[in-house]
């Protein structure tokens, strides 16, 4: 069994906008390409760009409010859920819908929502990507704390983004880990293994309520090559060969393997705009589980996941 843990689905209208690519996915084309890639289930989301942001504005790379939906995400959930749900109900059985959510605007009305869709259409977890909204994670031990209270109340993970960058103010390794630290009763998967800072790993390894995907490896280990700003500079940087992927796969597995759950972050496996081209496949990105021994690619494709999860191997609604 097979689960990839970090897909989107839907249109991202700021990438759309801008010609950066990816920009879409349906559930249809994931589920089929996924297949033949040897993928048994998928964690799927919604895309991050949403519609409370003016389109004009997305179209010249401002995020400003004044766009055609008043609460971040209630759309873009609603219509994935319905997508899964109601349209293909026999590929969505085969996913864990997580809703995606926004940690500083609008938190009491995007938890009315929430509370509205979940009679409706069971999801798994949530999902935060701050950097592409401008929402400090930290928001969540202030005026985003109803979301930490809603996910104890109804044992819900989160997925969030992570980064190094100290251009990115928003979603900080460090700063996710804090709010992990504070908030013991909830479980968090920071994506991106940390983008390879072996402090962040390593404190995600000490933590109980912590784990980390590896979404997006192969072009991640492209920027560890060419030493990109979005990587751990060399200091801090996890010990692996960052020319082969399918090493630094098997490095993490070997080094963290309660802690790393597997993820292919499609169509995010690749990112393009005007300056930038780091292209990778779904079939590439599972190419590298090839090298894992047995014990190891059962722990970080499913039982990982069903430990962050808090679902057992046997639960209906976690296998489909």
């Amino acid at each position: 069994m097979i689960i990839d843990c970090h897909n989107h689905l839907g249109v991202d209208p700021y990438f759309y906008l801008n010609r950066y690519h990816p920009y879409a996915q349906d559930l249809v084309t994931l589920v089929t390409e996924g297949r033949h890639c040897g993928v048994d289930r998928w964690v799927v989301f919604p895309m991050v760009g949403n519609l409370t942001f003016d389109l004009a504005a997305m179209r010249r790379r401002e995020l400003v409010p004044g766009g055609i939906e008043s609460v971040p995400y209630a759309f873009e959930n609603e219509r994935m859920f319905h997508e899964i749900y109601d349209l293909y109900p026999d590929l969505g059985a085969h996913t864990l819908p997580f809703a995606i959510l926004d940690p500083m605007r609008e938190p009491a009305a995007q938890l009315t929502q929430l509370r509205k869709l979940r009679p409706r259409y069971p999801f798994y977890g949530l999902k935060i990507q701050p950097t592409m909204i401008q929402a400090p994670i930290e928001s969540l031990l202030t005026v985003g704390r109803g979301f930490l209270e809603f996910a104890a109340e109804f044992d819900l993970p989160f997925i969030i983004h992570s980064s190094v960058d100290p251009a990115d103010l928003w979603a900080q390794a460090t700063s996710i880990l804090r709010v992990a630290e504070a908030t013991p009763d909830v479980r968090f998967c920071l994506a991106h293994s940390c983008r390879f800072d072996r402090e962040c790993l390593d404190r995600v390894a000490d933590l109980p309520n912590t784990w980390f995907d590896c979404s997006a490896h192969r072009i991640h280990c492209d920027c560890a090559r060419q030493e990109f700003a979005n990587i751990a500079p060399p200091t801090r940087r996890f010990a692996a060969d960052y020319t082969d992927p399918a090493a630094v796969l098997l490095a993490l597995a070997e080094a963290y393997p309660t802690k790393l759950i597997w993820g292919s972050d499609t169509p995010f496996q690749s990112y393009v705009d005007d300056k930038l081209s780091l292209r990778s496949t779904y079939a590439e990105e599972t190419d590298c589980l090839k090298i894992l021994p047995p014990h190891l690619l059962r722990a970080v494709t499913c039982d990982n996941l069903l430990s962050y999860l808090n679902l057992p191997d046997e639960n209906p609604l976690a296998l489909g």
